[in-house]
């Protein structure tokens, strides 16, 4: 088995290095650890938009970043350790995630832990998730990949994945809001995520004969930073391959009560309504056809209304007041 620890803490760089692993070692096994700074990784299947505190996350500068697994949303930070296996796809069963997590339960319960695998994909302790897991079968390789909270910021964690499930009707993969915990109280005294790692390691070490560390060269890096930003640093896969979702949401304001809602295919609008009780000197359907095959995206929306006259459409209005019912 290869174990590759990542030299970088950007959730851009270490996703991206999960697809690149797949053509740089197409046959070998592999362990791949990355530490992530404040970034939420988002299931192939879901509407990001639907699973994040957009506000927040912009607020805060977390990074959002799909990945290729299905599976729900996860938080990440310095005290989450990330660990991801892969291996050659007809030689396990996809639905048995057992195996790679086998060796988390094994470390954690010589540290005195009582961990456990808990339904399909979850790893528990006195009934609380520290540990969720996710695979994807690509290239006749399969990753399993799974979290592990070891001091991880939870009200930062609780507050990034908050959203009102209202605003959005999609039959996207919703994320299930399990009670989660951190592993620091039940570890030995100063642990770290980083000597977690080290410990990691050695357990794999233990368990297989063979064990070969390898560390990024800068050919690696390069091509991983490429794929990274020509791929899972944008817009178009981290929010535009989202799947097909209406959006609703209504606000009062000083010039009434406005309402909007919105049919968005593939990241941009293809439809939009607009209601309300505010009075307007302009027919509404004006700006409702300037919205047709717009990024439903903050900056882009916001390009759109600067250019367009409010309060011909809505009365006395701001444009942070009319732009805050788009999001």
């Amino acid at each position: 088995m290869i174990i590759i620890d990542s030299p970088s803490h950007d959730a851009y760089f270490n996703i991206a290095s999960e697809e690149y692993l797949l053509s740089r070692f197409p046959k070998e096994e592999i362990l791949l650890f990355y530490i992530n700074a404040p970034s939420i990784i988002i299931g192939k299947f879901q509407n990001t938009l639907a699973e994040i505190n957009l506000d927040y996350v912009k607020e805060h500068g977390i990074k959002v970043v799909r990945r290729l697994s299905g599976g729900g949303a996860v938080y990440h930070d310095l005290g989450n350790l990330n660990f991801s296996f892969h291996t050659k796809a007809e030689d396990k069963d996809f639905t048995d995630f057992e195996t790679f997590t086998r060796p988390v339960v094994k470390l954690l319960n010589k540290l005195g832990v009582p961990a456990k695998l808990e339904g399909r994909n979850d790893l528990l302790v006195d009934g609380k998730k520290f540990s969720g897991n996710a695979k994807t079968i690509k290239n006749m390789k399969m990753i399993q990949h799974g979290t592990i909270l070891i001091h991880s910021e939870m009200s930062v964690l609780a507050d990034a994945l908050k959203v009102n499930p209202l605003k959005f009707v999609d039959k996207a993969v919703k994320s299930n809001r399990a009670r989660v915990t951190n592993l620091i109280d039940y570890l030995p005294e100063g642990t770290t995520t980083e000597t977690f790692k080290r410990l990691f390691i050695e357990e794999i070490k233990q368990d297989n004969e063979q064990v070969e560390i390898y560390n990024f060269d800068e050919k690696d890096i390069r091509a991983i930073e490429t794929l990274a930003a020509e791929k899972y640093s944008t817009w178009d896969w981290n929010f535009g391959a989202s799947p097909d979702y209406n959006f609703k949401k209504a606000n009062k304001v000083p010039a009434g009560f406005i309402e909007v809602h919105l049919d968005v295919h593939k990241g941009y609008i293809e439809k939009a309504k607009i209601f309300g009780d505010f009075f307007a000197s302009n027919a509404i359907e004006e700006l409702e056809e300037k919205l047709v095959g717009v990024k439903h995206e903050e900056e882009a929306l916001k390009k759109v209304l600067q250019e367009s006259d409010l309060k011909a459409f809505f009365g006395n209005v701001t444009l942070e007041e009319i732009l805050d019912i788009f999001k």
